[in-house]
């Protein structure tokens, strides 16, 4: 970039000056058009390339993202006017001009808005009075094809005022038209077509038009995500992102006639403190576009992992109080994102109140509020509905009785009501009167705790207290995990999202939401004493992330202070901490270690102490997990959890159980047997007979059938190995089962085998039958939008399988061709560690390998295992996003176990070595 250019404004030079530079070289081509294109687009394509970079430096300095895509806009106006120019002056005259050749460059869309981010479309319409004419395309034509040679993608389309007006039925359309701004050429016929847009499209259309793009809006969150705080976010399409700004525009502007400004305020939608929060908003999101686009070098509008930490350091986060950088600055984004929600939710309201838009439909919690309930709002409290919408009685209610302030959401809960954008507004105004003396009074207290464990919904009360800024001033340790992230790929939504989402899990079992999914929490949930504790535990459970102490010792110590305060006997209190510190416990031992050693359950057992504990912690790990994000629960996890709670369930109820494990054993085998109609008696005993006992405990009954029917196959086709795939869209899984004969190395050949393919295992179940066959499961991760082609992949990867198995294909050969780690893969570092321990089992040394996960990484950890002369007994595979825990149990070649440490450093050398090689690929 040229020094002298340096700091010039937009549009980054002179127009004038580039127009006699145009002119000149077609001067020096002899007054060619054809012979001075080259040298023409390759001087555009040199000012383009130098506003852009003025653009990205003044961007770098300032941080002002809206005012950067006001720069780009400004250069693409007077590029396409230097473009106009050049070409009707030299290109295509109009010696003769008619009434037919005018012609008014139109922008539309965002750009019509005067806002451009660098990999933007630039729409244009290229508007005529009434008929296309051979002058009119040739100009248009020959202007879009430099645009398209200078490298924008360009929308265009070229219309009379009559087309636009008919074409406008389409929404789609309206809207692009309604932000209609002339860039050049005929100012008449462009106030012509505004004329009429507004009289013949605009005007007596407002509701319709409202309901259409909030229906829209709708869709559209229900295709980048329904939660605003999603911890890889759509700047542009995702809730509270500038879309939605977006169409807070252009309601204003089909109402008002203008966007969002003094029009609003003085139609009472807006105040202009809220005016201040749309602009300040809209320039946060515009500066994490711009940037985006700058950085990847096109329309990239996901901010993924491998996008954060680098977008934190071009604006200046670093490191601070237990939160890094990156996770400071996605706090920061994910408050902006919520204020564009509240600004929504204000102008959604308001218009509803001006019955300019309709009331959405009541979910299918909510009963109509009667009119006895609405008599005793008015007679006993400070609070009145009015067209469904709970509201203050006046503008003193929270100054008179800070509780009340807690009280609003009992009242919009017990009336089933939405809240009035009125009583939204105080409640945000009045969020400084949560003090201590709230925060310990009794009542304020009892209010919250039914809140919080009441039966209907109370997800919905506590997000409705978040939304309105209430909850994290009446619990400041909720305030601090309000729109923070966890910077890694396991967790999908903020931490106070997450939590939310908890107790909402909860909520769903206890109602038989999850009856067919959940069957045996669905079950247990009537029969706890501690109801209250549970859904406490729920809410707090994460509440000590961001610290530098371990977040459950953090949570435990925050349970026993806010436990008292919110009515909490003292014995409810330590169950919440009791929770809070093991809620990591089960799901980790369920998932990583053999649940068919005794050990393992004497050990849970040792920690649980208690049914009623049991039940809890089981409750309180379902609804975690199942609240992460989508895809994290799967019907493995839910059976390995079952298996646990069964297995555990007879050591801490003192030898009395409700199921003996000879009798689930049984159940399982009956319920096989109820299922298989087409096989003889005898062909299913002899089936049974193959399994052991664990087998039937460990395997759900979806999986106990596939198993039987893939086994039979094997047999009726005298296959020695034989493969099944099943995916599933929703989870974005895709499950490979594989029956072999079992030899020391199979694991690693299976592994190794799916690393080849490119497949990312995401978890393994790994078993034995009687007659020495492995019967393994391997779940891998969604590679195709399609189930048609992601089971065409499982195909290949069994196809490949049996070949290795024969000798016809060699594994380092095709594992050498193996694609790299994912790009947001690439953005984590997980510390190696290997734990080698003699004392979680009787039998066996269990190893436990964490690392960053990569493709292969199994097959390398256990290649190596067998190169070190181990026996894997049992295998226990499990990722959290980025993080891959693998788990092994094994024994020498003569069966026993791993006692020498001088062998053991050998082996978490080796290993060690295994996960290194990852941090120094990538490097």
């Amino acid at each position: 970039m040229d020094t002298a250019n340096e700091h010039t404004p937009a549009p980054y030079f002179d127009p004038a000056a580039m127009r006699a530079e145009l002119a000149a070289i077609l001067r020096e081509h002899g007054g060619v058009a054809d012979k001075a294109r080259g040298a023409v687009l390759e001087r555009l394509k040199r000012l383009v390339a130098d506003a852009r970079a003025q653009a990205r430096a003044q961007l770098e300095v300032d941080h002002r993202g809206r005012q950067c895509a006001e720069g780009l806009s400004h250069f693409q106006d007077e590029l396409i006017r230097l473009l106009y120019d050049y070409t009707v002056d030299n290109i295509y005259r109009a010696t003769n001009p008619s009434d037919a050749e005018r012609m008014a460059i139109v922008a539309t869309g965002g750009y019509g808005r005067g806002l451009l981010a660098p990999g933007s479309d630039i729409d244009l319409l290229f508007l005529l009075p009434y008929k296309k004419t051979a002058w009119a395309e040739s100009v248009a034509e020959y202007i879009l094809y430099v645009l398209w040679d200078l490298g924008f993608k360009v929308g265009h389309a070229t219309r009379t005022i009559d087309q636009c007006i008919k074409l406008s039925s389409d929404i789609t359309i309206r809207t692009a038209l309604l932000d209609a701004r002339l860039i050049y050429g005929d100012g008449q016929l462009f106030g012509e077509f505004e004329d009429r847009f507004h009289t013949e499209v605009v005007a007596g259309t407002a509701r319709a038009f409202i309901d259409a793009k909030m229906a829209e809006h709708d869709a559209r969150h229900r295709v980048a995500g329904e939660s605003r705080y999603k911890v890889e976010p759509n700047v542009k399409d995702g809730k509270g992102g500038l879309r939605d700004l977006h169409t807070l525009h252009w309601l204003s502007k089909y109402i008002y006639g203008q966007g969002v400004g003094a029009m609003t305020v003085a139609a009472g939608i807006f105040r202009p403190s809220e005016v201040a929060t749309y602009r300040r908003c809209e320039d946060f999101l515009w500066t994490v576009r711009c940037f985006m686009h700058f950085g990847s070098g096109r329309s990239e509008e996901m901010l993924t992992f491998d996008v954060q930490p680098w977008m934190a350091q071009q604006l200046g986060y670093n490191d601070r109080g237990g939160l890094r950088g990156v996770e400071r600055f996605m706090k920061h984004y994910f408050l902006v994102a919520k204020d564009v929600g509240d600004l929504t939710t204000i102008l959604c309201s308001a218009l509803e109140m001006q019955q300019l838009k309709g009331t959405p439909a009541i979910g299918s919690y909510f009963r109509p509020s009667s009119w006895k309930q609405r008599r005793q709002l008015r007679t006993r409290t400070d609070f009145r509905v009015e067209n469904d919408r709970l509201n203050v009685s006046d503008a003193d209610v929270f100054r008179r009785d800070p509780v009340n302030l807690v009280r609003f959401f009992s009242a919009a809960h017990l009336s089933n009501s939405f809240l009035h954008p009125d009583a939204i507004r105080l409640l945000r105004q009045s969020r400084l009167l949560i003090d201590d003396n709230l925060r310990n009074d009794p009542e304020a207290n009892r209010i919250f705790l039914e809140l919080l464990s009441g039966h209907e919904n109370p997800e919905m009360s506590l997000r409705r207290m978040n939304e309105a800024g209430v909850l994290g001033r009446f619990v400041p340790e909720f305030g601090r995990v309000v729109g923070m992230t966890q910077f890694n790929m396991y967790h999908s939504y903020t931490v106070d999202e997450h939590l939310l989402r908890t107790v909402g899990m909860l909520a769903d079992i206890e109602r038989g939401g999850a009856v067919d999914e959940l069957p045996l929490a669905t079950k247990i949930i009537s029969s706890i004493k501690n109801r209250r504790a549970l859904y406490v535990a729920a809410f707090l459970h994460d509440i000590g992330k961001g610290r530098v102490e371990d977040h459950s010792i953090v949570g435990a110590r925050v349970a026993r202070k806010l436990g008292p305060r919110f009515g909490l006997t003292a014995a409810e209190t330590e169950t919440v901490a009791w929770l809070i510190e093991q809620h990591l416990t089960m799901s980790n031992i369920a998932h990583s270690r053999d649940l068919s050693d005794p050990k393992t359950i004497r050990d849970f057992a040792d920690v649980v102490q208690s049914p009623e504990r049991l039940k809890l912690l089981l409750l309180l790990t379902v609804a975690d997990i199942r609240a992460v994000g989508p895809g994290v629960w799967n019907g493995w996890k839910g059976q390995l959890l079952r298996t646990l709670y069964h297995e555990t369930e007879p050591l801490v109820a003192g030898g009395h159980t409700q199921i003996k494990r000879s009798e689930r054993v049984a159940e399982a085998q009956d319920a096989l047997r109820r299922e298989l109609t087409d096989w003889t008696p005898e062909e299913i005993d002899r089936y049974i007979d193959q399994h052991y006992p664990d087998y039937w405990l460990r395997t759900d009954a979806e999986h106990r059938i596939e198993h039987a029917r893939l086994l039979r196959k094997a047999e009726q086709q005298g296959l020695a190995v034989a493969t099944d795939t099943h995916t599933d869209a929703f989870t974005a899984i895709t499950e490979l089962t594989i029956v072999a004969p079992n030899h020391p190395r199979l694991l690693a050949l299976l592994a190794g085998a799916c690393a080849a393919t490119g497949a990312n295992i995401a978890g393994a179940h790994i078993m034995t039958t009687r007659d020495g066959r492995a019967l393994d499961t391997f779940v891998l991760n969604r590679a195709f939008e399609t189930d048609e082609d992601e089971l065409r992949r499982g195909q290949r990867i069994g196809a490949l399988i049996e070949r290795l198995l024969r000798g016809d294909a060699w594994l380092d050969t095709l594992l050498a061709e193996r694609a790299a780690p994912p790009r947001r893969v690439l953005a984590f570092t997980v510390e190696p560690d290997v734990i080698i321990n003699n004392a979680l089992s009787d039998n066996y040394t269990v190893i436990e390998v964490a690392g960053r996960d990569r493709p292969g990484l199994l097959y390398e950890l256990t290649s190596t295992l067998s190169d070190l002369l181990l026996d894997i007994t049992s295998a226990h595979v499990t990722t959290f996003g980025e993080k891959a825990v693998d788990v092994f149990y094994v024994t020498d070649l003569t069966g026993k176990k791993i006692e020498r440490e001088a062998r053991q450093d050998a082996i978490r050398e080796r290993l060690i070595a295994v996960l290194d090689r990852d941090a120094s690929d990538s490097k």
